[in-house]
């Protein structure tokens, strides 16, 4: 039986011409750019954004300069606050606690005889924790007669035996101002604090004005200040 399949001659690329495949070598159009590279995942994020770079290098700027502040304060004056001693270091002042209201009885009970309870004082209704300094308030200290009791009579008459009540009839305008002075160095002190107000039996007009003593002796905040300055000193 005869083979039906004849095989397709393929072209004797020997016979081309040579001149001829050189034209069309010559024709086809050259590459003219480059492939431009296709930004990977890792090269696109590890180039941070400009306004990223800018708020860090202003929060380290910011953070040196509070660490210079407070290391430089230390080394020059001995605290933390370049010597300020007021409310704005008082932890109470950025955290308030909620204000109570306490009556004569209750707050008798915050008189530095109980070492378990707080040393409240009170002058003109408003009521202080003077607890961290307790050691001026609790039994044998020298403002113990302060602790417990709303005694503003005797912060601007000095009679810390006979005034050592909230009765303010027959005061004068500066003795008045002197209780708010008071008011004002508790309010503003690194370690005492307002908690709140106690409400007060009102007082009977028709009783007697307190009579003032002999051996008056007012001080002024400044003065109580310093003596508790001194005696962390010693």
């Amino acid at each position: 039986m005869g083979n039906s399949w004849k095989e397709t001659p393929r072209p004797n690329t020997h016979c081309i011409n040579p001149a001829f495949m050189s034209a069309i070598q010559r024709k086809r159009p050259a590459s003219t750019s480059k492939r431009e590279p296709v930004p990977t995942e890792r090269s696109v994020s590890s180039e941070p954004p400009k306004s990223g770079g800018l708020f860090m290098l202003a929060f380290n700027i910011l953070t040196w300069g509070i660490v210079l502040f407070f290391v430089s304060s230390f080394l020059i004056t001995d605290s933390w606050t370049w010597g300020y001693r007021g409310k704005w270091v008082n932890v109470n002042t950025w955290i308030p606690k909620k204000q109570i209201q306490l009556t004569e009885q209750e707050l008798a009970k915050y008189d530095g005889t109980n070492p378990s309870l707080p040393v409240y004082i009170a002058i003109d209704g408003d009521v202080f924790d003077v607890t961290k300094g307790k050691g001026w308030y609790t039994p044998g200290g020298s403002y113990h007669f302060f602790a417990g009791r709303d005694a503003a009579r005797a912060y601007a008459t000095g009679c810390f035996k006979e005034h050592l009540t909230h009765d303010l009839r027959g005061l004068g305008e500066n003795q008045l101002k002197s209780i708010e002075h008071w008011k004002t160095f508790y309010n503003n002190h690194h370690n005492y604090f307002k908690i709140g107000t106690v409400k007060h039996v009102p007082i009977d007009p028709k009783s007697p004005i307190p009579a003032s003593c002999d051996k008056a002796m007012p001080q002024k905040p400044k003065r109580q200040q310093d003596d508790e300055s001194n005696e962390k000193q010693k």
